[in-house]
This record gives structure tokens, C-alpha cells and sequence, in this order.
């Protein structure tokens, strides 16, 4: 069933590398600034949500058991009802999932998401990698760990070895969809890295854990964004831009194949999609823009096999062969994804491909906008796994329709 629900608000607040010399803030200072422009955008203020609901995601600084409340205390609003979420980069999909169904069943009317994080302000090891519980805990520690794998880097070198041994997959194609978020970047004035960079200097670019170059990277920064989602019949009191939820999939710990030896070249999207645009009623060729969860360039490709514009092994191709900017036949990471515009922290990175769908359905993204925008897929992409990519894999398909 369709859920009759529509974002009505958004908020990104400006990032930062913690740099000497600017403010240091927290998380709950970034999560205050992220709903005030949310709240802002809406025409609504934070005592709306009294009796309502906020969601949070969660935050690798926030080492407590009840996170959720406690943001709702330092915000100052009384919710009814509290979501949180812990699927990394998949947190902000799989709360817009949750929130509509909450409205649906007449819970609530609306809800209040945010998430922020502050990943350069914990002590670490290594200037932004967290020490986070899981690389000390499990099957990472068991099996990773003792041979030096220290983070997603190396983790993702692994998927894409494997990929690389059974496709054809040139490094230029992956540095085309690189190319492509540095040059949307330099089009948002929100993007944390905006000077363009060429295919070549992707290729010259340092190698950290091979087949990952420096320019596959996502920049971890400080940082939060928030959005609104109420009852479409609200929706259309607040906004003449009401951006409809349609469709969505999800899967969560999904294996391609065999339990004990599984496709790792291939992700939960597989699953998750088809549902999404099923619910949707729509078509690939319906599709203007797809918004992926970039934080390597080989995830965005795969994301792209995954949601089936192409069929798996043919995604280099499928780069190679279309235009990837946003006045091209392929609009994707419009606002510079996270590659460029920053990725603030493992939970709240997904956020960003939400906020920017959003944006381009409203008609708000400026240099960057996709002309006639109507439709467009937004992905969250959340852990990753031992042996496979992605623990949490959630398709959403937006409109500016019911």
C-alpha cells in the first residue's frame, strides 16, 4: 500500500573538516541548527511536534542508550511518539519509512527527522577513523582485523577486487562518476570540496588500499540536515511543493545467493528496488534523477546495476555510455554526493542523497537543477558486513505527485 505522506521541510547546515580556527560545535548543536532550517523551510516551529513525532539518527559521539530522548529534551519538544535509527547511511530512509507508516496508521501527523554527527571531534587512532565498538567486536575483529584491515577502505578494496576479477570495469569509468560529484560540487555552495578535478588526476591519485585511490574517498566532515514529513493532507496546507513518498524497498542483512558463499559483487538494492518502484507504479524511464549513497564511486555503480538500468557487469558500460550531470540523460549525486560534499558521519551520509532528491523535486537546487524534475530515486546504504556489502539496503522513490 502507498503510504499518503509528503516532505514538507529540509535543512543541511553547513559542514566542516574541524579545522584550526573554526568553531568547534557539537552534535547537538548541528542537530538544533539542521531543524531550525527544516522548520524554517515548513513555515512550522518546533512546538508542532509536541504530541508528534521526532526521529533521530544515530550518532557515533553519542554513547548513550537513550539518545532519542535526550534530543528531544535539549530541542525542548514533547513527542508522542520517538524513532531511532542505527543502519548507517540507511538511517534517514529507513526512517522516512517508519515515520510514514506511523502516519498512516493515525498515530501521529507528522514527524520531525534529524541526525547529526561530529566524527573530527572524537580521539582516535587516526584523524577520522573513530574508534568505533565494531572494529574491536565480531566476526570484523575475528576475521579482518588480524590481517590489517582498518575500515571501510580496505573493506570495499576487497567487493571491488572481487568484482574486477568477474567484470570488466575500468578505473576511468570510476572516475568519471568521481569527476561527476566534484563537478556538481562546484555548483553547491554547500559541498565541502568544489575545485573540479580531471580523470587523470583521479587515476594520479595516491593509492590507500588497492583498487581505493585517494580521489574513491569520502571526506568525513562535522555536520547535520533534518527534513519534515507529514500527512499529505498537511502537506498541502504547509507548501504548494509537497514532495510525495510513492515507493519503497528495503533489505537488511541480504546474501545474493548461497549463505556460505554469496555473490559479494552484489548488494541488498537488488531486492530493495524492484519493491520501491513497484509500490511506485513507475518504470526506469520514468526516473530523472538517481541520488546513490557515493561514498566510493564503486558503490554508486553498483547501486546502478542493483536498481536494474543495467544488468550486473555492465555498470562501467553504462558510466561510460551516458551523461551523468545533471542536464544529462543520467542525472546522478547532483549536489556533489558524499564524494565531494562531505560525508558527516557513517549514520548521517544518507541524509544527504534524501535532502538533495527533495530539493530537486522542489525546484530549489539552483546551478544544479534537473530541468522538469518529477520523479527521482534516492538510496540509503547502511554497514558493511563481513564478506558482503551493505548491511542495510533501502530503495525510496519520490514525486512531486501522489
Amino acid at each position: 500500500m502507498r503510504p499518503d505522506v509528503a516532505i514538507v521541510g529540509y535543512g543541511r547546515t553547513p559542514y566542516s573538516r574541524a579545522k584550526p580556527g573554526e568553531p568547534v560545535l557539537t552534535a547537538d548543536d548541528y542537530i538544533a541548527w539542521a531543524a531550525e532550517l527544516a522548520l524554517q523551510k515548513a513555515g512550522m516551529s518546533k512546538n508542532d511536534f509536541d504530541g508528534q513525532g521526532l526521529g533521530v539518527a544515530h550518532a557515533e559521539v553519542a554513547h548513550t542508550v537513550n539518545w532519542s530522548a535526550a534530543v528531544a529534551e535539549n530541542m525542548g519538544i514533547s513527542p508522542q511518539a520517538l524513532l531511532r535509527a542505527d543502519q548507517g547511511g540507511a538511517s534517514a530512509s529507513s526512517m522516512l519509512i517508519r515515520a510514514a507508516a506511523m502516519i498512516s496508521a493515525g498515530i501521529v501527523d507528522r514527524v520531525l527527522v534529524v541526525g547529526a554527527d561530529t566524527p573530527l571531534n572524537i580521539p582516535s587512532v587516526a584523524p577520522g577513523l573513530p574508534l568505533s565498538p565494531e572494529r574491536i567486536r565480531g566476526v570484523y575483529w575475528d576475521f579482518q582485523g588480524p590481517f590489517g584491515v582498518m575500515g571501510a577502505s580496505a573493506q570495499f578494496a576487497l567487493v571491488q577486487t572481487r568484482y574486477m576479477h568477474e567484470h570488466a570495469l575500468k578505473f576511468e569509468q570510476l572516475g568519471k562518476i568521481a569527476v561527476n560529484a566534484r563537478y556538481h560540487a562546484s555548483l553547491n555552495p554547500g559541498a565541502i570540496y568544489r575545485k573540479p578535478f580531471t580523470v587523470q588526476e583521479y587515476l594520479d591519485s595516491r593509492m590507500l588500499s588497492d583498487p581505493i585511490r585517494l580521489l574513491d574517498c569520502v571526506p568525513i566532515v562535522n555536520g547535520g540536515l533534518a527534513y519534515i514529513v507529514t500527512s499529505a493532507e498537511t502537506a498541502r496546507t504547509l507548501t504548494d511543493r509537497p514532495v510525495y513518498l510513492r515507493g519503497f524497498g528495503e533489505a537488511n542483512n541480504y546474501y545474493h545467493g548461497s549463505r556460505t558463499l554469496p555473490d559479494i559483487t552484489s548488494t541488498g538494492f537488488v531486492q530493495a528496488a524492484p519493491q520501491a518502484m513497484k509500490m511506485a507504479g513507475v518504470t526506469h524511464r520514468d526516473i530523472d534523477f538517481l541520488q546513490p549513497y557515493d561514498d566510493y564511486p564503486f558503490i554508486a555503480m553498483m547501486t546502478i546495476e542493483d536498481h536494474g538500468f543495467c544488468k550486473k557487469g555492465e555498470g562501467g558500460q553504462f558510466v561510460e555510455d551516458h551523461d551523468l550531470s545533471f542536464d544529462g540523460d543520467f542525472p546522478m549525486s547532483t549536489d556533489g554526493g558524499q564524494l565531494s560534499g562531505g560525508q558527516p558521519g557513517g549514520a548521517i551520509g544518507g541524509f544527504m542523497p534524501l535532502v538533495e532528491a527533495v530539493t530537486q523535486l522542489r525546484g530549489e537546487a539552483g546551478d544544479r537543477q534537473v530541468p522538469n524534475a518529477t520523479i527521482g530515486t534516492a538510496c540509503g546504504f547502511g554497514g558493511i558486513p563481513y564478506g558482503r556489502p551493505g548491511r542495510s539496503c533501502i530503495s525510496v522513490v519520490l514525486s512531486t505527485e501522489q
